[in-house]
């Protein structure tokens, strides 16, 4: 009986290390669903491509080294999730209140909406994502045509 209970511990200790590395609990990627974009061409994002489509941008809670004179909150992960399956991440540069006129001109996105935008040149897709006032900049580098 002592044995048999042991291993029902051990099961049940077991099973919930695999419910929390299947979530991304146990490795810190825990995320909340910012908005959901349509990325009209296809892109790269950390080096992984991403094909045109819809996806939900989440925020990562994964850590994020600042660079000199960033602050610690000014960069995020942020993952590109589509049919449930993460397709892709990227750091997202963040901007509180109007901090974003200096960095950003033109028209924001209303509160809980987002933008995506191709940048002058073409290289580049802008997602620009304003949550509650916090902007989410996100720069994509265009793939290149094969």
């Amino acid at each position: 009986m002592v044995r048999l209970g042991r291993l029902v511990a051990v099961l049940g200790v077991a099973a919930m290390a695999l419910t929390e590395l299947s979530t991304g609990a146990a490795a810190g990627t825990q995320a909340q669903t910012l908005a959901t974009v349509r990325i009209p061409r296809a892109v790269m994002a950390n080096g992984q491509a991403l094909a045109a489509g819809s996806y939900a941008v989440r925020l990562l809670t994964d850590p994020v080294t600042p660079v000199v004179g960033q602050s610690a909150e000014g960069s995020h992960w942020v993952e590109f999730v589509q049919g449930g399956q993460a397709r892709g991440r990227e750091l997202a540069t963040v901007l509180a209140g109007e901090a974003i006129a200096a960095v950003v001109q033109g028209t924001r996105p209303a509160s809980g909406s987002a933008k995506v935008e191709l940048l002058k040149g073409g290289d580049y897709l802008r997602v620009w994502i304003n949550r509650a006032g916090t902007h989410y900049l996100i720069h994509l580098a265009v793939a290149p045509a094969f």
